[in-house]
């Protein structure tokens, strides 16, 4: 018996409605083909609150939080950045509950000599507005700019070395929590890559710390970044993370949510179209050629003018190690659909968001750290593409970038990418030249702009991807230049893509459709 989430096509299927960036496009696929659907929301925790005081009471292999409080100790407290949850979420954000709960603790117990750091580590800085969003009115107001700020990875006295691992990969850290007494981390975990040592140890790191993992070499050697024990990279971040751990005092906050990612008048958006009723037809008809006539400028504020209802699932306190075996449980209680064997064609839309495009358009770069990178990872097992099967995507691809937060991008997509997209030569010729770059630094730092190391990292997070794919085709680009550079081949539609996928498939092709957004990972076995 299949699993309600996996859906085998026949002739009298609806066509399937997929994401192509800021659009939605209806596709015909071949009876025989597989839909792999989002798991329904796991039910949100009744009292969020109640829940958040219980964990830091009772928590994994430590002292509750209130043990290691005492006043006149200096406390830092780190929180993950705007690049989750996606897209953001109603308020109150679930930082807020957390931040809202721990803040009258430290005051209760006399601990007034604290900061608030977001971990962006070599991400952009959040704007005074997103932080509020995050953080709540209260908090921003009495704390922001100057108790509650971004983690800055270029300030020369901003960083600090915390040691090395056994294989010499450098630790080095923010200064100000290295040198806290207490450092809490308070975290949302929207996939199973997100939380554990990565939360410390790369979110207030800087490009010294990032270079052991976040190289092509180490990008090769991960088999699925979304199943933290079969990922390289998660390696060498728990190596790191537990040298930060053995000189730190850390406190770990993690949290949950279900995938609601649609409000209630787009709920239907994360539903098989088979299921719809007689309205949500109508309605997904109506968005879709609202849609298609509205002006690009406009198109990606329908989606972004509702903060997604996203509920509390779960959170978990103490040692950091500890919670995040309970973290990864629930994320794969939510995300994780049984599939029995691999594809040899895998069809997905990409949306119009990334973790590194909030506020901005999805540039080309972006759209192929989606494809090959997030959607082709989307599994633990087997991949769900077979080596050498075809990804056929559906996404304009359009020339065109964010100058104040891609401005990196810019120069690496239109001048290195042209010369080689050999992950190894990039990272050997160009990479210190960019990360030492002084304008694109002074942007990052002064600005909104990602460290201009970004785009490089970028680049080999599609690299596990490439190795493994034999052919990318997209349809719906509105121009092939931009692909070409990628990589990437075009098709007009969904069925002209097809035939030429089957052109380096076996005879009766195994086509497998991934219905997302919202989240979902593909549990595969091959037996």
């Amino acid at each position: 018996m299949s699993h309600p989430c996996v859906v085998t096509l026949d002739r009298k299927s609806a066509p399937r409605v997929l994401f192509s960036g800021d659009r939605l496009v209806e596709v015909d696929l071949p009876a025989g083909t597989r839909v792999i659907y989002p798991k329904a929301p796991l039910a949100g925790l009744k009292d969020p609150d109640a829940a958040i005081r219980y964990a830091i009471n009772h928590p994994y292999n430590s002292e509750p939080l209130y043990a290691k409080l005492r006043p006149g100790m200096k406390v830092v407290i780190a929180l993950d950045d705007i690049s989750l949850p996606l897209p953001p979420m109603r308020r109150p954000d679930v930082r807020e509950r957390v931040l809202t709960v721990v803040l009258d603790l430290l005051a209760d117990y006399g601990v007034d000599d604290f900061e608030i750091i977001i971990a962006t580590s070599v991400h952009r800085k959040m704007t005074g507005p997103e932080v509020r969003h995050i953080v709540g009115d209260k908090i921003f107001n009495a704390y922001w700019p100057k108790r509650l700020y971004n983690h800055d990875a270029e300030d020369p006295q901003g960083m600090k070395l915390v040691g090395e691992t056994e294989l010499g990969e450098k630790v080095i850290l923010n200064k100000k929590a290295v040198e806290s007494d207490l450092l809490i981390y308070v975290n949302l975990n929207l996939v199973p890559m997100d939380g554990g040592h990565k939360s410390v140890a790369v979110g207030l790191c800087g490009y010294e710390s990032l270079k052991p993992h976040h190289n092509p070499k180490v990008m090769r050697q991960c088999h699925s970044y979304m199943d933290p024990k079969s990922s390289m990279l998660n390696t060498v971040v728990e190596r790191q993370g537990a040298v930060a751990n053995k000189h730190l005092n850390v406190f770990t906050i993690e949290t949950t949510v279900n995938n609601r990612m649609f409000d209630r008048s787009l709920d239907f958006l994360a539903r098989n179209e088979d299921d719809l009723s007689p309205w949500d037809k109508t309605a997904m008809k109506a968005l879709i050629a609202t849609l298609d006539r509205t002006p690009q400028e406009l198109r990606e504020q329908i989606f972004r003018r509702v903060p997604s209802p996203f509920e509390l699932t779960g959170v978990f306190a103490g040692e950091t190690e500890a919670v995040h075996k309970e973290t990864l449980k629930r994320c794969f209680e939510q995300y994780a659909v049984p599939v029995k064997g691999q594809c040899d064609i895998l069809v997905a839309g990409v949306p119009y968001i990334s973790p590194y495009n909030v506020n901005a358009f999805l540039n080309p770069l972006l759209v192929q750290v989606m494809a090959q990178g997030y959607m082709f990872n989307m599994y633990r097992g087997s991949p769900l593409l077979k080596k050498g099967g075809t990804l056929i995507i559906t996404h304009p691809v359009s020339d065109r970038f964010d100058h104040d937060q891609h401005a990196p991008y810019v120069e690496f997509v239109h001048k290195l990418l042209p010369e080689t997209r050999d992950a190894m030569e990039l990272h050997k010729r160009y990479e210190e030249k960019f990360a030492s770059n002084p304008a694109y630094l002074a942007m990052y730092r002064k600005g909104r702009a990602y460290h201009p190391v970004h785009p490089f990292f970028m680049w080999y997070w599609g690299e596990a991807g490439r190795q493994h794919m034999g052919r990318v085709i997209v349809v719906g680009a509105d121009n092939e230049y931009m692909p070409r550079i990628l990589g990437y081949e075009t098709a007009p539609n969904m069925h002209e893509a097809l035939e030429m996928a089957k052109d380096t498939a076996p005879s009766s092709p195994e086509i497998t459709c991934m219905h997302l957004p919202p989240i979902v990972m593909a549990d595969v076995t091959t037996k």
